[in-house]
Order: structure tokens, then C-alpha cells, then sequence
């Protein structure tokens, strides 16, 4: 039951104590001073019941969670600092004699947070508080990017994953069912599944470790043959590590006639990237790799404001799992920036965030997506002086392409590429291709004229004007401006521990990204309230040494 204890005055005798510590005040101080206590009681009555015992005041729990990221404290060295820090009970609005709470109550919070999908107030509501202090008064440029983050797992090859899934379920049946299990279990399961397996002594055998697997197999069809009898007790059916087990059952094996193989990727395939369990304790962590650097977890996307003479403030935050495509997202971002009042007019990117349905998107909103669009991947766009999509004139009106030589399509036609997005196709009569001397340049058919394949007109026309921009010294000059979000970025990973997961799948990770950007936003409002400013750029010893060079 939440019964409102939130006093927003601060005890005299902490005040005066604080004070003479922190004569000149420091960044927690300074953060209540100014916007007071951030969070409200009232703001949380959705999350907890009407009746029952008093609960632990929301908004001073929020305060803490915030603080505990801020600093990258565990839960326990969290509710350490509520009872011993003197400048956190300031901000709290504590005695100094206040015992604080057991940690176990911050976990609690964060669980009643997701069950309710409340999680954003953190951000949110911090924000709302900048606004109302003049702390954000524009928010006309923001930027955009993107950084991977590693899961809280043990990395496993297929062989370890079947077999550590396949120990899980016998686990929890021995828990609920012992007698059961004893009467079903193989001669060996107690040596194979009673501790974690580990396949370094064989790695290097193909056969071993295929012959292990095949082994698990067995024992995996053979107990979920026998799970799914209809005289087995409900309570072991309802398990959710057996709906686990046969999930990566599916994935990693087929039956044909009654008998258990394993697959090959050759012959029987795998599922993609983004469906394929990579761990039976996290089922949302995916694999994926970029820029040559492989992971299994997450991708997190942040959002800041960059207006000159402005605190650059984190905006928005969003979670996905590894294998989402960045241009996936850069829709979304705008929209939940739209909804709460804070689209900008410039939206900085990288290149993974564009390509023509971003870009008219972000034009059907009033915003500005500038970043560089995707090149074009075709031979004729690497060969010096091949006649890619932007030597051809397409006369849209009527549905006419004109080659560099002259030439016009003899007919079009609309399609589909093969991620289901429109197009249309322009096809050349192959007399005049095959007899063009330019062909080298062009074409590489050799049954058919040239087959051109361009974006309808709005976006075709879209992506011409973005690559055309991207090619004058203004661009090259305004777009340096993204390049600070990496320093967000740095700040998330290196002080609060952005890349490497506190707790286990999307929702909590999620729920990790947004108390971590509230923290971000703290430490850099105190940091602008005692007078602090971004500074420009460090730039090495040797680097300026080198420079004039």
C-alpha cells in the first residue's frame, strides 16, 4: 500500500550539517536546491495495491536508483549510501539518523516499474523537471547513435547451449518432482547434466563434439517425449524451462523416422540471427557484429540535445536486441520524441540510420535527418566512369528513362526488391545495348538490354537530393556536430557500465539504459548549475605538434 511520506522540506538538522561539510555545496546538493525533489509519491500510486503494509516511499527509491547509476553502485552499496552519505540524504529530504531501507526494496521497485511499464518516468520525468527550470528551453538539435552491449551470460558454442538447457529442466523437474525424474533418468544424466558442461577438452574433435550432441539430442527428445505424456503432472509440463528446452530443440535438432539428428548448416539450415536462442538463462540476447566485432546481447540507441549555449541532455533512449538494424529504428526514435513535445528541426545520424523511407519520414515530420545516405553498391557506381542510376534522366512524368548515350526505355514496370519495398524497373532494347559502345560501361547482360531499377519518384528523388548535399562544404562542415554523441556514448560505457548488462533480458535491460541516461542527465545538469561548461575538444600534444605538418 503506498501511503504518501514524501516531505518535500528539508530537516533542519541535515540542512545545517550538509552545509557546514559541503561549504561550497556539491553536484547532489546543488541538484536539489534547484529543481527540488524530482519525483513525486503520487506520480507511482498505479504501481502498488490499496491495501497492505506501507511501502517504502517510490519517489525517493526512484531518486536512488538514479543515483545508484549515476555512480554504478550495486544495490546493497546503493542502500549503504542512502544510510552513510550525507549530500544523499540532503537530496532525499533525510534525518540523519534515518536507518534507510534493506536493499532487497530496490530490486522490488524495479520489478513494480516493469509489471506496470513505467520504467520511462525515470527519464521522463527529469526532463519534464529541466523544462520547468529553463534548463531546456530548445531542443532544434539533437544526434543519434548506437552501441553494442554484451549480455550477462556465458558465451556458449550449440553444443554447450543444448546441453546447460537441457540441465536447467532437469533442475527445476528435480525440484518439483524428484520421484518422477529418478524413475526416468539414463544411467549417464547424472555424470553428463549434474554439473556445468564444458566442451574444451574436445574442441578440437569434430566427431567428439558431434557425438556429444547427437548423445544430448537423445536425452532431450527422450524427456520432452515423456514430459508431454498425458499421465505427466501438469506442474512439470508447465515449466517454463521445458518450453525452453523445446524451443532450442527445434533450433538446434530435427526428427525424421522417429530418430534424432543434428543439424548442419549446410544441409538442414539454421534459423537467422535474430531468432536463434543464444542462452537458455537470457532468450532475448541475440548475436550480431559490426564493424568486424562480434556480441551476444543488445544494442542501445541514445538521443541527446546539442543546441549551442544549451546542457546537452539525453533526450531519449531505446533498447533493442542485437540484430535490429539501426535505419529500423530511426522512425521510432522520432516518433516518441514527437509525442512528448521534444522533436528537433536537425536530427544528426550516421549512415546506419538512413536511407530513403528515414528520410521522408523525417520530412513528413518537419525534421531534418542529416547524415550521409547510402552510396550505391552497384559495378557501375565502382567503375570510373560507369553509367550508375545518377548519369540516367528518369522523365517521371511519362515513365521514360533516358540513358547517358541518348537511349530511351522501351518499357517499365513496378516490383518489389527482396526486402519487400516498391520499385520500379526500366528495361533497354538489347539490339541498341548489345550495340552501344559504351556497353562495358552499362550493362553486363548477356541475354537482356540494360535493366535499370530505381526507387519511386518521391523517394529516387529523396536520396538524389541527399547525396548531392552530401557533397558541399557546408554538410561536410555541420555534420561534425555528430560526432559528440560519441563522447555520451564513452560516458555511458566507461562510467556507469552501459556495455555490459546488470540483469538479464530486454525489459531489464531497457529498464538499465533509462536509469543510466536519468544519471547521465544529473550529473551533467549539477555539473551545469556549479558552472561548468562543455569545453571544446582535446586535441593531444602530438597531434597539435603534427598538425601544421
Amino acid at each position: 500500500m503506498l501511503t504518501p511520506n514524501y516531505d518535500r522540506d528539508i530537516p533542519e538538522m541535515t540542512v545545517e550539517v550538509a552545509k557546514a561539510a559541503f561549504p561550497k555545496g556539491n553536484a547532489a546538493m546543488r541538484i536539489r536546491d534547484e529543481l527540488g525533489p524530482l519525483f513525486e509519491d503520487s506520480e507511482f500510486a498505479a504501481l502498488y495495491p490499496k491495501i497492505g503494509q506501507p511501502a517504502e516511499s517510490p519517489a525517493r527509491l526512484a531518486l536512488v536508483t538514479v543515483l545508484q547509476f549515476m555512480e554504478n553502485l550495486t544495490d546493497r552499496e546503493a542502500a549503504d549510501a542512502v544510510r552513510s552519505r550525507i549530500d544523499w540524504k540532503y537530496l532525499l529530504g533525510l534525518e540523519l539518523t534515518d536507518a534507510g531501507f534493506h536493499y532487497s526494496v530496490l530490486s522490488e521497485f524495479r520489478q513494480r516499474l516493469l509489471e506496470h511499464g513505467e520504467e520511462n518516468i525515470l527519464l521522463n520525468r527529469i526532463l519534464e523537471q529541466c523544462i520547468s527550470a529553463g534548463l531546456l528551453k530548445g531542443q532544434s538539435k539533437q544526434r543519434t547513435d548506437s552501441t553494442r552491449v554484451v549480455a550477462k551470460i556465458r558465451s556458449l558454442n550449440r553444443v554447450e547451449l543444448a546441453g546447460e538447457t537441457m540441465r536447467r529442466v532437469l533442475d527445476d523437474i528435480a525440484q518439483i518432482a524428484p520421484t518422477w525424474l529418478k524413475d526416468l533418468m539414463k544411467e549417464n544424466w547424472g555424470k553428463r547434466y549434474g554439473s556445468p558442461l564444458d566442451t574444451h577438452d574436445i574442441r578440437k574433435s569434430k566427431a567428439k563434439l558431434e557425438k556429444l550432441a547427437q548423445t544430448i539430442g537423445d536425452d532431450g527428445h527422450y524427456l520432452l517425449a515423456a514430459i508431454y505424456q498425458e499421465d505427466t503432472p501438469t506442474k512439470i509440463r508447465s515449466l517454463f524451462t521445458v518450453e525452453v528446452l523445446r524451443q532450442v530443440w527445434v533450433q538446434q535438432y530435427y526428427l525424421e523416422n522417429g530418430q534424432s539428428y543434428w543439424r548442419k548448416k549446410d544441409d538442414q539450415g539454421f534459423p537467422t540471427s535474430g531468432t536463434m536462442i543464444a542462452s537458455p538463462d537470457d532468450l532475448d540476447a541475440r548475436y550480431s557484429s559490426k564493424y568486424g566485432a562480434g556480441w551476444i546481447g543488445y544494442k542501445l540507441h541514445i538521443t541527446e540535445t546539442c543546441d549551442p549555449g544549451e546542457p546537452r541532455l539525453i533526450t531519449q533512449v531505446t533498447t533493442t536486441v542485437a540484430t535490429v538494424p539501426d535505419s529500423n529504428m530511426t522512425e521510432a526514435i522520432q516518433e516518441d520524441l514527437v509525442s512528448r513535445d521534444l522533436s528537433p528541426d536537425t536530427h544528426w545520424v550516421d549512415a546506419g540510420y538512413v536511407n530513403t523511407d528515414n528520410l521522408l519520414s523525417s520530412q513528413a515530420k518537419e525534421i531534418d535527418l542529416l547524415g550521409p545516405a547510402r552510396g550505391d553498391s552497384s559495378w557501375q557506381a565502382r567503375t570510373e566512369g560507369g553509367y550508375d542510376q545518377t548519369k540516367f534522366i528518369i522523365d517521371w512524368e511519362n515513365m521514360v528513362a533516358i540513358c547517358p548515350e541518348g537511349q530511351q526505355s522501351m518499357f517499365w514496370k513496378e516490383g518489389k526488391s527482396s526486402w519487400g519495398r516498391p520499385n520500379i524497373h526500366f528495361l533497354f532494347s538489347r539490339p541498341l545495348c548489345f550495340q552501344c559502345s559504351a556497353r562495358e560501361k552499362c550493362s553486363r547482360g548477356q541475354k537482356n538490354g540494360r535493366h535499370l531499377t530505381v526507387s519511386p519518384r518521391p523517394a529516387f528523388e529523396m536520396l538524389r537530393q541527399a547525396r548531392e548535399r552530401e557533397q558541399t562544404g557546408d554538410f561536410k562542415e555541420e555534420y561534425k556536430l555528430r560526432a559528440g554523441v560519441e563522447g555520451t556514448i564513452a560516458q555511458a560505457v566507461n562510467a556507469m557500465g552501459a556495455r555490459h548488462n546488470r540483469y538479464r533480458g530486454l525489459a531489464r535491460t531497457s529498464l538499465q539504459h533509462i536509469a543510466t541516461a536519468a544519471a547521465i542527465n544529473i550529473r551533467r545538469i549539477a555539473a551545469w548549475l556549479m558552472g561548468d561548461r562543455p569545453g571544446d575538444t582535446r586535441i593531444s600534444p602530438f597531434a597539435m605538434l603534427a598538425a601544421p605538418l
